[in-house]
């Protein structure tokens, strides 16, 4: 069964405040793993790879998901970009190709 990807853009969910977009995007990082089925990618760019770092408030969830066999993908330009390569917690640094790749594969893509 071909299984969706999530395509998280920002390390905030939505439009207007900041506080309300941190807190939406954790809520809905930390209930990716209930969905039926799992997701098989989630993949991270631009601000949205900030959620991978070591101090991020939902790296366990990330961390969980990839035992749960979930692929996480980062941007390695947005990760060099934000300077957190020897910050990450969870995820394998990819590159635009791939990630293409794995956008085009899916039978369906969420975004936040």
């Amino acid at each position: 069964m071909n299984r969706s990807v999530i395509s998280i853009n920002s390390n905030k969910m939505g439009h207007g405040s900041d506080d309300l977009g941190s807190i939406l995007m954790q809520s809905f990082v930390n209930t990716l793993g209930k969905l039926d089925p799992l997701p098989s990618s989630i993949i991270f760019y631009n601000s949205g790879v900030l959620l991978c770092s070591k101090d991020s408030l939902v790296i366990d969830s990330l961390k969980k998901y990839e035992e749960m066999d979930i692929s996480i993908l980062l941007c390695g330009t947005c990760v060099e970009f934000y300077n957190i390569k020897d910050n990450l917690g969870a995820g394998k640094i990819s590159n635009m190709y791939s990630i293409q790749e794995t956008l085009n594969k899916a039978p369906r893509i969420i975004t936040p």
